[in-house]
């Protein structure tokens, strides 16, 4: 009669040929285990940092435009030192207004002091057009969003309603840190009683003809009540 033990030892003996023979197959994840870190070296570090350039290119590009017009403001000495884009996207150098009193504003489309704004710009326009005064219009959606159409549409509407025949440029942000370069001049030169920020639609900065900025007008004021300041301004040398 055979002995007890024989079954454990023939188990041992299958166990052990399974092992050894080159025809048993591995267990399904052994393989990829030892591969990963062996066969490939590490990716991680330097996908994440091919990934991450591209995102970091507009961050820094965003600082250097706002150092640039940082730059641009505070080497001017004048109005007249800076270019402007007009509503078609050209440059427009603002020394071609040397010897012109300027009447500078943003502008909205469907703000509560549109109507009013724009018939008086254009009262005083026509009445003093011809005798060295202007007006320079920049459109502005800070504000509530109430400049949110193209520059072609925002010039067709102004010209189109209220028959605006001075220049719109064009649309530019008044405050942040994208804030245009004559812009941030012009709030320097003259700031308000609540800060340099300009407030609302239809802020207003009065230029001399040396391109400086002779004063600075709230939203709510009527620029007919402006009409003796620039008529001062028309007068003068």
């Amino acid at each position: 009669m055979p002995s007890r033990p024989a079954p454990f030892i023939h188990r041992l003996r299958l166990l052990r040929s399974a092992v050894v023979s080159p025809s048993s197959a591995p267990l399904p994840c052994s393989r990829p285990r030892l591969a990963v870190p062996f066969s490939q070296p590490p990716i991680r570090a330097p996908a994440f940092a091919a990934a991450a350039s591209p995102l970091l290119r507009p961050v820094g590009a965003r600082f250097s435009l706002s150092s640039n017009m940082a730059a641009a403001a505070s080497s001017a000495s004048s109005v007249h030192d800076f270019t402007v884009k007009d509503a078609s996207g050209k440059d427009v150098d603002l020394s071609t207004y040397k010897g012109k009193v300027l009447l500078i504003v943003n502008v909205a489309s469907q703000c509560g002091l549109t109507n009013s704004n724009y018939t008086e710009l254009a009262q005083l326009y026509e009445k003093y057009k011809d005798q060295g005064f202007e007006i320079l219009a920049f459109p502005c959606n800070q504000f509530g969003g109430q400049e949110p159409g193209t520059n072609e549409e925002i010039v067709q509407f102004a010209c189109t309603r209220f028959k605006a025949e001075y220049p719109i440029f064009d649309k530019v942000d008044v405050n942040g840190d994208n804030v245009a370069p004559v812009y941030k001049f012009l709030k320097s030169s003259k700031g308000s009683l609540f800060g340099d920020n300009i407030k609302w639609n239809f802020s207003k900065f009065l230029v001399d003809k040396d391109g400086n900025v002779v004063d600075r007008y709230a939203p709510t004021t009527s620029p007919l009540s402006i009409e003796k300041d620039i008529k001062k301004l028309l007068a003068s040398s």
